[in-house]
């Protein structure tokens, strides 16, 4: 509470404070009432309440940022116990169940850890963890059943030494795809742990996700709809698309959120009615447009092809960063890899490859010869910075691509200097 008298005098419309101890702080400016956590709950008995129904707002939960500002995602009370009984079912939470929260609760994908767990009765074991070894402590130490991350923990995690056997029952990856290697390594190391791989948006909680079954099948599959939802793969007139014919992802359901708080525009650019509409009805349904760009195979399973606002454009070819980035991650020494499109006089755009490395000895010209095997000419990135310390991450743990990009995108040769010369990062134009 000390911490935050400071910029209390720039919260001006902040008007209650409720404590759970007893140390009521006496500098406080005089518009702001404070109340003790067993008052308050006293108070509340003894008055009549302002009635709530589930379509009222419950929480806003503000976007990585990822694809611009963070957007603050306006949820109600149907869209947080909807999604906690999809994701339960699936994952088959149940009061046996202890969950490690390792990831920020802001994030929806850390706050989903929370509302499970309620929703079945289970666990939430709390964990402010400072190195990974503390989240493999952690699991054995608590008897965890269940752990959620992001691609890169798990990379993380792949890295270290696990007991010979878990209370792990399941795990769960969201916020990207989780990387080949690191993926069968987990196997290899987990192997009493079901693996589930997911796709969701704050806009709408959860979308999809592939049962542990056909991991080792469909590895770079999202997997299809979670439990009630639905989700249309559709071409930019709202048409749907055919069968690996890529298209953007709609999700429709009881999770599509209410919109963006105090933003009406961005909240018509991405909340807009269903395509194809039910005749009959007068009042549209509202589906969340994701953005990204997916595809589906013929038994309905589907894959991530990337997010419209990074898709990359060289000589007329659209190409997905996320196509290139599973190449580069299969590469000897590679740990983290981003790529980007940037100007080029001739081709409208070119490629752009930054690289976390493991590995003292791997250059530039090693990763494009890599590259030059798995994908055709204009998809090889043309220029590679290679650096020896993790890329960024934005507080929700995800790679933060966008300030890879501007760190990286206008960086001239001369900026960057060989390892022999003493700084980390290498470029290479190929």
């Amino acid at each position: 509470m000390v911490q935050l008298q400071e910029v209390l005098a720039e919260c001006p419309e902040l008007h209650t404070i409720i404590l759970v101890d007893q140390g009521v702080p006496s500098s406080l400016p005089p518009r702001i009432r404070v109340l003790l956590w067993k008052e308050l709950v006293t108070e509340v008995t003894n008055r009549d309440v302002h009635r709530r129904i589930d379509s009222d707002m419950a929480a806003i939960l503000y976007t990585s940022g990822s694809t611009g500002k963070p957007k603050g995602v306006v949820l109600s009370h149907r869209n947080l116990m909807a999604g906690a009984a999809s994701v339960a079912s699936y994952l088959e939470n149940g009061p046996d169940d202890r969950i490690l929260c390792t990831l920020p609760l802001s994030f929806d994908y850390g706050l989903s850890q929370l509302t499970t767990a309620f929703h079945s009765g289970a666990s939430a074991v709390l964990i402010n963890y400072l190195l990974p070894q503390d989240v493999v402590n952690a699991v054995r130490d608590e008897r965890i059943t269940g752990l959620a991350g992001v691609p890169p923990l798990w990379g993380q995690l792949a890295n270290l030494s696990w007991p010979e056997t878990t209370s792990l029952r399941y795990i769960t990856n969201s916020g990207g795809a989780m990387p080949r290697p690191v993926l069968e390594s987990l196997r290899a190391k987990l192997p009493e742990a079901r693996i589930y791989l997911m796709y969701g948006l704050t806009e709408a909680f959860r979308s999809t996700y592939l049962p542990p079954d056909q991991v080792m099948e469909r590895p770079d599959s999202i997997g299809k709809a979670i439990p009630n939802a639905d989700i249309l793969v559709v071409r930019p007139d709202g048409t749907p698309c055919d069968v690996d014919e890529p298209g953007e992802l709609v999700h429709r359901g009881p999770l599509v959120a209410l919109g963006y708080w105090n933003d009406p525009e961005k909240t018509a650019e991405r909340f807009r009615p269903l395509p194809q509409q039910p005749t009959g009805l007068p009042f549209p349904e509202i589906a969340v447009w994701s953005g990204d760009t997916v595809r589906r195979d013929a038994q309905g399973y589907l894959y991530f092809v990337g997010r419209r606002d990074d898709m990359i454009k060289v000589s007329g070819y659209r190409i997905s960063p996320t196509e290139i980035e599973e190449v580069l991650l299969t590469i000897a020494g590679v740990r983290e890899a981003i790529a980007f499109g940037v100007p080029h006089a001739s081709w409208g755009q070119s490629v752009m490859a930054v690289i976390s490395s493991v590995s003292e000895t791997l250059d530039p010209a090693t990763v494009i010869a890599a590259c030059k095997k798995h994908l055709p000419a204009y998809m090889v990135p043309a220029q590679v910075v290679i650096v020896e310390h993790p890329l960024p991450r934005n507080p929700n743990g995800k790679l933060d691509r966008k300030l890879v990009q501007s760190q990286f995108a206008n960086s001239s040769d001369e900026s960057i200097q060989p390892r022999s010369q003493g700084a980390a990062p290498v470029r290479h134009h190929r």
